[in-house]
């Protein structure tokens, strides 16, 4: 028998039961080992290279999964494409039909992937790999996993206090804020966490639907200060590119609810994407469409500690992206903020009769603003919005470094080593 049909390998695998298919593992693998279809999130063992990326940005911890295998057998993606829970181990009867012994050590190690340089020459810039995966040094301490997708027992109600529609009426979009209210039931959650809902009924399959993550668009202390709640913003599509109406699940669930209706909810998720306690802090906020979710809670945070007469905080930079104002979530409140509270850039990019703009062009135009920023141990960056506007608004924080007279390389690298610069994209 050949060496290579008796090799062992430590599979990474991924725990449907508790995966709330949020896509940070993805976009954050720096080999593309992981990939998905409507069901579940699957490593290629023939891709991983045990690099440990993904797992810290797990909001659950579904991603943390191995299992010691032949690599003659190792589970294929279509096998887990299709499964329902993780299999357990092999035993010992198992492993010896392939050949091997059953405590055989795998052989291959962990690989710690490398961040690219700036002048590598590489073709591919792979901007997860700036991400952090550790919170602002002041950040607040983050509850998570309260409430769990294994047990029902440990789902917890919530009431709906409010679903108010924030873009104005469109025939292809439709967003919404929605508040709900856990009552009696504690449930702490901090600017930048997530939750999930479990939408009700199954799926064609007569399966059970898996719950969908959402960004808390509140502040820690609740939409209604004083009150056990939290805001979502909710956005669901209701035609696709052919002008053929479309609905899905849990966005028309959610956008549908009336006052009064109770929903389930699990978490709260989140460790790493949290905004500085340090009032002098200064933060700059990068977001499209329900990317502002986040963003939203962080400002009204800093703006009611402002109120309060006795915080001097630092800069708040906001960078708003959408097609066009009339599809941006609270276009409205935010023309209302103080300019010397928050300094906001908006780019549109299908406004009738003007040139297309999107963040990462706003961005360039604030470079004397923004080098500054990124040379201070102080600022920290939040990116979140869809997967697409990553690599452009990394790159464009790589060129307005560059042209301050800062080295990305260094640079780069404090941003991730420091938590200085989050990356929470779908």
């Amino acid at each position: 028998m050949d060496m290579a049909d008796t090799a062992v390998i430590r599979q990474h695998l991924i725990d449907p039961e508790i995966c709330i298919r949020c896509n940070t593992c993805e976009a954050t693998c720096p080999v593309g080992a992981i990939t998905h279809d409507d069901r579940n999130y699957v490593v290629d063992a023939d891709k991983c290279n045990l690099c440990m990326a993904c797992v810290p940005p797990c909001p659950t911890g579904s991603i943390d999964n191995w299992r010691t295998m032949p690599r003659v057998v190792a589970y294929s993606v279509a096998a887990q494409l299709g499964w329902e829970s993780l299999p357990a181990e092999l035993t010992a009867e198992q492993m010896a039909a392939s050949g091997v012994a059953a405590d055989a050590v795998p052989v291959e190690e962990p690989v710690a992937p490398a961040l690219p340089s700036a002048n590598s020459g590489e073709t591919a810039f792979n901007s997860a790999q700036y991400g952090a995966t550790l919170p602002p040094w002041s950040a607040a301490h983050a509850y998570t996993n309260l409430y769990g997708p294994k047990a029902a027992e440990k789902v917890v109600t919530a009431t709906v206090v409010g679903n108010v529609r924030v873009t104005q009426v469109g025939r292809e979009y439709d967003t919404h804020h929605l508040m709900l209210d856990f009552g009696a039931m504690p449930f702490p959650v901090l600017e930048g966490q997530s939750i999930a809902i479990v939408p009700p009924g199954t799926d064609a399959a007569g399966r059970a639907h898996h719950p969908r993550q959402y960004s808390i668009a509140s502040p820690r202390n609740g939409e209604r200060p004083g009150y056990n709640n939290v805001s979502l913003t909710i956005k669901r599509v209701l035609e696709d590119h052919q002008g053929r109406a479309v609905r899905g699940v849990a966005s028309n669930y959610l956008c549908d609810l009336q006052v009064g209706d109770k929903v389930q909810v699990i978490g709260p998720f989140g460790t790493s994407f949290l905004m500085p306690n340090h009032p002098k802090s200064h933060i700059v906020m990068i977001c499209t469409g329900t990317g502002s979710a986040p963003m939203r809670a962080m400002t009204e945070w800093r703006r009611r500690l402002r109120s309060s007469g006795k915080f001097e905080g630092g800069k708040l930079m906001l960078f708003f992206g959408a097609r066009t104002k009339e599809e941006l979530p609270y276009f409205g409140p935010l023309q209302n903020l103080p300019k010397d509270f928050i300094d906001i850039n908006f780019a549109f990019s299908r406004t009738p009769g003007a040139p297309k703009r999107y963040v990462q062009d706003a961005m360039r135009e604030r470079a004397a603003d923004l080098g500054r920023l990124l040379a201070d141990p102080n600022a920290y960056f939040y990116v979140c919005g869809l997967k697409a506007m990553e690599e452009g608004v990394v790159l464009a924080l790589r060129d307005v470094a560059q042209q301050a007279g800062l080295g990305w390389d260094t640079v780069g690298a404090a941003l991730k080593r420091e938590g200085r610069l989050h990356l929470e994209t779908y």
